[in-house]
């Protein structure tokens, strides 16, 4: 028998939904439920292997049995307007892929499905529904098989019905599935069901009365009591949701099973969508010949003749524009990828008279042309001696500018984002094998993908150039983030030792004080655990000790540190489990992490991120070190163990309240201005203003408070989360919030003026043009859209700060070097600066950074620093 499957358009769409996480595209579009969509569409028609394929959607207009529940109960649930944006973007792509769309005024989808299933079940094919829903399992026939995809631990199975499968499943038959589904109800699904009759119930009656007409026959039989009386008094409703449950299997319905045959679905429309919408993984179904955008007329040459290369690279120093990839990885160069024409790419792979060093030679040359677009810089930089005054413009952060809310940066993501083609990843052409082992193993995929890398950055160079300065990022760009991937190299080329014997001796230290948390703890509650099972120690704190405030979850009670925190000052117990938490990660982050990084030279070699943050702020990886913890004391000891080599000591220079200086600024208000002209303390004279108190009275709790509403502005803090912060009612946070902004109003109107903007434009940019899109506050959750607001006033703040610590590093490192010293720029740590200074240097680099960071900007309120020296990191800071 030939194979119909038949898909319930809205029911997949909205499970897709609410089943992938949030998902949205260059334009911003929310794409995650055609996502998920595709996903369950594909996995079916790979199961089924069907012959004929449509989709039902239903329509805005109200039903039949719309009209039934509104005249019962009057409303329904809105569909979300992430979700709403996405159903014709779901019909458009269905259309271009040549599927078959049906819709019928007056009916839902699920009477489309059920008429022909039903008809086409009869001329003798084999149908296959898939849908959310559990309604159609009354459809379930002979012929008919239900399928209802469902997610368990991020994956999605899909469990097939035939009437056999639902007898037993739910003890009932496809048609008394109908009866038990009127009886229990779905507000969901606009059947309202008798009142207090759930689905055990329902079930139990329709298996002893087999319908609804029987159980009232038999009415005085039914057992429970409440279950009586809710039938004896609801019987109207009862009838009603029996009408809204069923579905229609006659309803004039025009199809053609000529139009439903499934052709081709991988057209070239529909691949166009995939590439719009950025489903890479999808797009790869589409097969070889149209997913290679690069087209039969991009050649990518691999060349092994050396005289044939000398030639190329000479005729690549005289064009005006050029594409490349030093393709090295494990300190070893493996090839050189070329492109300086629409042909395609050149790749000259190392070998024979072609070494490391002439490879690697031939990229510096053709990179100081000042004409040369790359993708990674950075990464390069270790095989070719380039830097300050060398202009190479990195593709991959010139994207990350253009769009900052992206996870990678890559060939195929910059392919696909500016010159609108969808190639294969790496990872789709070399797995997981090095450069070295896939240029030897697999050539082929080699050689395609590294001519790919460089006729990338060859075609994107010019689009991104002008999208940048169309969106006045271009001096951005050009001054600080390309010079700034120098910096980032320097930073981490040099290093910074760590003495391993003490780090030893911190985790002996640490692991003395966890055992005695452990001891003290077990002591406190009785008896001993684990305290690191978030449920043993759920257990403990909130059934066998009491302790109020507890949140039960679906898996035990929450031990979150947000629960406990709330709890830790009434319970002492509770804080020493905070504490103890704090030096296991002490022990097992630090302790015993950091020696994993310590390379032959004595010193940690940490990477510095300029494409991670949406705010433009660096982050640290392997090992993160802007994250070690200096709220206790003993975390801040772990900063001991970092020392400076020989003769050198550490200078530590932190901006003093940055961000508050560039609220300041940005501003322009002028009683926050002065406060800081004055150079007296910000927190004292902010508490005197808001409290209209004397400078001189102002209480240690009050600068406390008016310091966490000073920083909390910053980041658009909710008077909830001042009421968490300080411990106090949201009434008074409220009204601290209120008198801060009376005292200083055009905080507030800027604050607005963000927000507004954000709105408006879909984005809000720093002092120095940086754009931070804010999609979320498009979202129909409220929860999100605060968030967005969160990020509309904090961005821009941020954000600037951000680019000036970048301009200072750029200045500071630069003229280290200018001035031929031996001091080096080694750390940043969020406004802080750490330079390994050599001894007899130590003025002359003092006096470079006072001038450095000072001048890194021009506010209204001057930057400030404070410097501190030392023999260790720690004393230093």
């Amino acid at each position: 028998m030939e194979k119909l499957v038949l898909i319930d358009g809205h029911s997949i769409l909205n499970r897709a939904f609410y089943g992938v996480p949030n998902l949205t595209n260059s334009e911003g579009l929310h794409t995650n439920a055609v996502y998920g969509f595709l996903n369950i569409l594909f996995k079916v028609l790979d199961e089924e292997k069907a012959d004929y394929l449509a989709v039902a959607f239903d329509l805005k207009a109200p039903t039949f049995r719309h009209k039934m529940f509104d005249a019962y109960k009057g409303t329904r649930k809105p569909m979300p307007e992430e979700l709403h944006e996405q159903v014709p973007l779901m019909k458009e792509v269905l259309t271009a892929m040549g599927v078959p769309i049906l819709t019928k005024e007056g009916y839902e989808a699920d009477d489309i499905l059920g008429t022909i299933a039903k008809r086409e079940q009869k001329d003798g094919y084999e149908v296959t529904i898939l849908s959310g829903d559990r309604d159609l399992l009354q459809l379930s026939d002979t012929h008919i098989r239900i399928c209802l995809p469902k997610t368990s631990r991020g994956t999605t199975e899909v469990h097939n019905y035939y009437p056999e499968d639902v007898i037993r499943e739910y003890q009932v038959t496809p048609e008394q599935f109908i009866e038990v589904k009127a009886l229990m109800g779905d507000q969901s699904d606009n059947i309202p069901g008798v009142p207090s009759i759930g689905e055990k119930t329902a079930t139990s009656l329709i298996v002893q009365y087999q319908n609804l007409e029987n159980i009232y026959t038999h009415l005085d039989e039914v057992k429970p009591p409440r279950a009586k009386k809710a039938l004896e008094e609801h019987r109207d409703l009862a009838e009603l949701s029996l009408k809204l449950a069923r579905i229609c299997v006659d309803a004039p319905i025009e199809f053609s099973m000529a139009d439903a045959k499934l052709e081709n679905l991988y057209t070239p429309e529909a691949y166009e969508y995939m590439k719009r919408l950025e489903f890479k993984s999808i797009a790869a179904r589409f097969g070889e010949g149209i997913r290679n955008e690069s087209g039969p007329e991009k050649q990518f040459v691999l060349v092994e003749d050396f005289s044939e290369a000398d030639a190329l690279f000479e005729k690549a120093k005289k064009e005006d524009h050029i594409g490349m990839e030093l393709l090295a990885e494990n300190g070893s160069v493996t090839a050189l990828a070329l492109s300086f024409e629409e042909t395609g790419s050149y790749i000259f792979p190392v070998g024979g008279f072609m070494t490391e060093s002439y490879i690697a030679g031939k990229y510096e040359e053709l990179c100081r042309t000042g004409h040369a677009w790359v993708l990674d810089l950075k990464h390069s930089l270790p095989f070719a001696k380039l830097s300050y005054g060398d202009t190479v413009y990195d593709a991959g952060v010139a994207a990350y500018l253009l769009n900052p809310l992206k996870d990678t940066y890559g060939y195929d993501d910059i392919a696909r984002d500016v010159l609108g083609m969808t190639v294969p990843s790496r990872a789709d052409l070399i797995k997981k094998m090095s450069y070295k082992d896939a240029c030897a193993k697999e050539q082929d995929n080699f050689t395609r993908m590294a001519g790919l890398m460089a006729y990338t950055a060859f075609a994107a160079g010019k689009p991104l150039s002008e999208r940048l300065a169309a969106e006045g990022m271009e001096d951005l760009y050009r001054n600080i983030e390309l010079p700034l991937i120098y910096t980032l190299f320097h930073m981490e080329d040099e290093g910074i030792a760590v003495r391993r014997e003490e780090l030893t001796a911190y985790g002996g230290k640490l692991k003395k004080q966890i055992a005695v948390l452990e001891k003290e703890i077990w002591e406190m509650t009785g008896q001993e655990f684990n305290i690191n099972s978030p449920k043993q120690l759920g257990e403990i704190l909130f059934e066998k000790m009491q302790i109020k405030g507890g949140k039960k979850t679906k898996t035990g009670y929450s031990t979150a540190a947000d629960v406990l925190e709330k709890l830790a000052p009434d319970y002492p117990v509770i804080r020493k489990i905070l504490d103890y938490r704090q030096y296991t990660k002490l022990n097992s982050t630090y302790a015993d992490g950091l020696g994993t990084y310590i390379k032959e030279d004595g010193r940690i070699h940490s990477r510095f991120n300029q494409t991670i943050t949406a705010t433009g702020r660096i982050s640290s990886t392997e090992p993160n070190l802007q994250n070690i913890p200096i709220r206790m004391e003993l975390g801040r000891e772990i900063r001991k163990v970092f020392v400076p080599r020989d003769g050198f000591l550490f200078l530590d220079a932190d901006y003093s309240q940055i961000e508050l200086r560039v609220l300041a600024h940005m501003s322009g208000d002028e009683r926050l201005i002065e406060a800081y002209k004055t150079a007296q303390d910000i927190h004292a004279i902010t508490a005197s203003q808001v409290f209209h108190i004397p400078l001189n009275e102002v209480t240690p709790l009050q600068r406390r408070n008016a310091k966490a509403v000073n920083f909390g502005i910053v980041y658009g803090i909710s008077a909830f989360g001042l009421s968490e912060d300080l411990s106090i009612s949201r009434k008074e946070a409220m009204e601290y919030i209120e008198r801060y902004f009376e005292t200083y109003p055009q905080v507030k109107s800027f604050l607005d003026s963000l927000v507004a903007h954000a709105k408006e434009q879909g984005y809000v940019t720093t002092m120095f043009g940086r754009r931070r899109p804010v999609p979320e506050l498009k979202s129909s959750n409220f929860m999100q859209r605060s968030f967005g607001e969160r990020v509309a006033m904090n961005s821009p703040i941020q954000g600037t700060a951000a680019d000036i610590i970048k301009i200072a590093m750029i200045r500071v490192d630069e003229r280290l070097r200018r001035e031929n010293l031996r001091s080096r720029l080694i750390l940043q740590v969020h406004d802080e600066l750490l330079i390994e200074t050599a001894e007899d240097e130590k003025e002359t680099v003092m006096k470079i950074l006072s001038e450095e960071m000072h001048h890194a900007a021009s506010l209204k309120v001057e930057l400030e620093i404070d410097m501190h020296g030392g023999k260790n990191w720690f004393e230093a800071k």
